[in-house]
């Protein structure tokens, strides 16, 4: 099927590109089997529940090598890079690469951090809508320049198409708002930003009332187990690839121009 690859990849739970300073890395001592012995060193974790597991799984790696770790701080993801480039933090396990280069570069780069492995590769990002307004020809972004499609998916009353979109310092609000301009979808579509677990419930709930939604997600996570792709919602196209900061990337992904490069 079409959308095979898609499955399989919402079916995985947890994504993270860890990266630390370099610094941190270089107290490992060749041979020796509990490197960070005396060194405690210090985590900075994402707000959302879902990316706990993920370090989890470093912090036993790193206790048995014999390092302390710390109470993790929490925060946004434009923060977390500038306070591990500051060294007020150590390490992460949620940097989306290339989605959060641009925090990485303003916070220092490679002069003040280093990526050190990949926890999961092929993670998508887009936009989806219900599969009763994709068989009804809404396939593409594109398609809510035309105020009568928009208004489809209007959810407060006002003719503009909600989207459930992305929370301000993650990263893809950059590209949602890059490409609304550059689409021409700032007269029909609204940007719903805030709570992403709030706006999405709202979602779920709305769809499994049969209206119409269009929402931003990526892979993997648990909202494709509920809304899951060439079941009851779509993954749609963009009208072409267009990313933010005149960047030049490919954004394609089994043959669809989702608008967002495979993290």
């Amino acid at each position: 099927k079409e959308d095979t690859m898609f499955s399989k990849i919402t079916k995985i739970t947890a994504l993270a590109l860890a990266f630390a300073l370099s610094a941190v890395v270089g107290n490992a001592v060749a041979g020796s089997m509990t490197p960070g012995e005396g060194v405690t060193v210090r985590p900075i974790e994402g707000t959302n529940l879902e990316e706990k597991f993920q370090h989890k799984v470093l912090y036993r790696a790193l206790e048995e090598l014999g390092y302390s770790v710390g109470d993790p701080s929490e925060v946004e993801y434009q923060t977390m890079h500038l306070a591990i480039g500051q060294g007020d933090g150590d390490f992460t396990a949620v940097h989306w690469d290339p989605l959060h280069a641009a925090f990485f570069n303003e916070a220092g780069g490679d002069a003040k951090m280093s990526k050190v492995g990949s926890y999961i590769a092929g993670a998508l990002q887009g936009y989806l809508v219900d599969m009763a307004s994709f068989k009804a020809g809404v396939t593409n972004l594109g398609d809510l320049k035309d105020p009568a499609i928009a208004k489809r998916f209007d959810a407060d009353g006002d003719g503009k198409a909600d989207l459930a979109g992305c929370v301000p310092g993650w990263g893809c609000e950059r590209v949602i708002e890059h490409q609304l301009t550059e689409f021409g979808l700032r007269d029909t579509v609204v940007h719903n930003q805030g709570a992403y677990a709030a706006i999405i419930s709202d979602t779920i709930s709305r769809e499994q009332n049969n209206e119409s939604i269009i929402y931003y997600t990526w892979t993997p996570y648990w909202v494709s187990g509920v809304l899951v792709p060439g079941d009851n919602v779509q993954w749609i196209e963009v009208p072409y690839s267009s990313l933010p900061d005149g960047r030049k990337a490919n954004t394609a992904f089994n043959g669809r121009e989702l608008g967002f490069e495979v993290n």
